[in-house]
């Protein structure tokens, strides 16, 4: 979800929303896609070995290309995953993502020189004319955790929307997809606590000020809270498939999911969208809320 209020028009006066964003259980903001940097030129001089500068900027390059790959199924997404080299792309990717961050955050500690030495780059995927480019690493920490969440909350969109009848699939395999997506959204949603409670602090008030909308802290807030929503609404399901499950658990369940949705409510209608992927997020919050207060 991008910033709708800052979005230029294209020729005609008209923005360039994508026509279809397709079938989805889980709601997937569109991606946040980084630019390549050239490392190398900006911290040769900051006593770094030219090998570690080397492996950072390689790995930051192949990020890159792979997130170009993976970032189309965000838009029209299909029943099947997509596999690459014996694996899905969205857990090959994650992992290039959890590697790349190990490494950028071993060569920044705090009160580093190189805190703010290179500009980072990121483009909204709906809007590759409004990049933001900011000079400081908690800022590019910041946009990976975003995007190894949206990862996640895609791939369990993938498995939810699997079908026996289209797919071919045993109706066992469907529930082990259930519970798989149960994880799946948990770990979305620490990536975007770990971005709220140790990273954004991290960023200056001016900066954070600064900062595309997807990455702020209402946004996050709301996009935790509906990944913890949705886990637990699919507990919930699991449970009273279950006849092992007793009806203290299945209320406590359901109180947890009405107080996540209610957050993700909250935070997500403090802002103001017109059209496109926020006022879609804000429909997709808000018929959940009436839904489970009604």
């Amino acid at each position: 979800m991008g910033c709708i209020i800052s979005t230029p028009l294209c020729e005609g006066g008209k923005r360039r929303w994508p026509k279809r964003i397709g079938e989805f259980a889980i709601f997937v903001p569109s991606f946040r896609i980084p630019k390549e940097v050239d490392l190398l030129q900006h911290l040769m001089n900051y006593h770094l070995l030219r090998a570690q500068l080397e492996h950072l900027a390689s790995m930051k390059a192949k990020i890159v290309v792979m997130v170009s790959q993976v970032a189309p199924y965000s838009i029209k997404q299909r029943r099947r995953i997509p596999t690459q080299h014996g694996g899905s792309v969205f857990s090959n990717l994650l992992q290039a993502l959890e590697d790349y961050l190990r490494v950028l955050l071993g060569l920044v500690k705090e009160g580093s020189e190189l805190i703010d030495k290179v500009e980072f780059v990121w483009v909204n995927q709906e809007d590759d004319l409004q990049e933001t480019a900011m000079p400081n690493v908690w800022y590019e920490v910041l946009s990976v955790l975003h995007l190894m969440a949206m990862l996640c909350l895609l791939e369990a969109n993938f498995l939810l929307l699997a079908r026996p009848s289209a797919t071919g699939l045993h109706s066992l395999i469907i529930q082990e997809y259930r519970r798989t997506s149960i994880d799946i959204l948990i770990k979305a949603a620490g990536y975007l606590d770990c971005a709220l409670q140790h990273v954004l602090p991290k960023i200056s008030p001016q900066m954070r000020r600064d900062l595309p909308i997807d990455l702020s802290e209402e946004v996050l807030g709301a996009l935790c809270a509906q990944a913890l929503a949705q886990g637990v609404d699919l507990q919930l399901w699991v449970a009273i498939d279950s006849p092992k499950a007793t009806l203290a658990v299945k209320r406590r369940l359901a109180c947890e999911m009405v107080k996540y949705w209610q957050q993700a409510y909250e935070n997500i209608m403090k802002f103001s969208f017109n059209d496109g992927w926020g006022a879609k997020h804000q429909l997709f919050a808000r018929q959940r809320h009436i839904i489970i207060m009604g």
